[in-house]
């Protein structure tokens, strides 16, 4: 992967929603070069739409997606901005009888004329994302033969073959087991320290942001109630009130990470006894 330029995204006080019903209200969050900034909050909060809003999948009621350079994200044409931003999102249609290898590939259209070989650096590109998410091993297989795991990584090697400064993904590890969510996380770290790559990305799981993440940003109800380091949001009794749910939080003493815990019913009687 080519090395990021001047690589980054920031929204600025968007609103956003649906047929004129709001769902994040004046949120501004910034996607820098070299750091992961991960985005966490309940169901419904808004972070999905936030990340398709910067992506320019969403257009904004007000507010605006800024480049480093100044330029709006609707300055660019999709083309020239699809080389500077790629977006993995929830869920993509399957394609029917289309080997790994050439879903990859898809990832290359930004670069493309009317014919392949106007790409001079798709083949590496596309080898390069195969490797690194494991998938080079079924790049002759149908897509629709794999398991929805196999198919999650298929994605990321076509957003990571697009080759972008920017890349933001949308709940990443659903559908993985451990080993690959885990695996995945180290490769988002690997793009951000390795390539300066500005990461953004929309997790459940608390532990993952704490693990991965330089920036947090907690949505709570379309608003950001926090932005900042990992120990500084995820922060107990903020955590609570935003879930609604009682989560402790602590430092590993095997890991050194920060953990969360959240407590339910049975989990409280069980320390209630001990």
């Amino acid at each position: 992967m080519r090395e990021a330029e001047r690589a980054g995204l920031s929204g600025e006080d968007l609103h956003l929603g649906y047929h004129g019903v709001q769902v994040v209200a004046g949120a501004s969050v910034r996607i820098e070069a070299g750091r992961v900034t991960a985005l966490v909050g309940p169901n419904g909060s808004g972070k999905s739409t936030l990340l398709r809003a910067l992506a320019r999948l969403h257009r904004p009621d007000a507010g605006q997606v800024l480049l480093p350079d100044g330029r709006t994200a609707l300055d660019l044409s999709a083309k020239a901005f699809a080389r500077l931003v790629t977006l993995l999102s929830q869920s993509r249609p399957t394609p029917g009888g289309v080997s790994v290898r050439d879903v990859v590939g898809y990832g290359r259209h930004p670069y493309r004329g009317r014919w392949r070989h106007e790409d001079p650096d798709g083949a590496d590109a596309i080898e390069h994302a195969m490797r690194a998410t494991g998938v080079s091993p079924m790049a002759d297989r149908s897509v629709d033969e794999l398991s929805g795991g196999e198919l999650q990584r298929v994605w990321l090697a076509t957003c990571i073959a697009q080759d972008t400064g920017v890349l933001l993904l949308d709940e990443p590890t659903t559908f993985l087991d451990l080993r690959y969510q885990v695996e995945i996380l180290d490769l988002v770290r690997d793009l951000a320290d390795e390539h300066g790559v500005a990461v953004g990305v929309v997790l459940h799981d608390l532990n993952q942001a704490a693990a991965v993440a330089d920036q947090v940003v907690l949505l709570d109800g379309g608003r950001v109630r926090a932005s900042g380091p990992p120990d500084e949001v995820l922060e107990a009794d903020a955590l609570t009130d935003t879930y609604g749910i009682r989560i402790d939080v602590f430092t590993d003493p095997v890991t050194g990470l920060l953990t969360t815990q959240p407590i339910g019913r049975h989990t409280e009687r069980q320390a209630s006894k001990a």
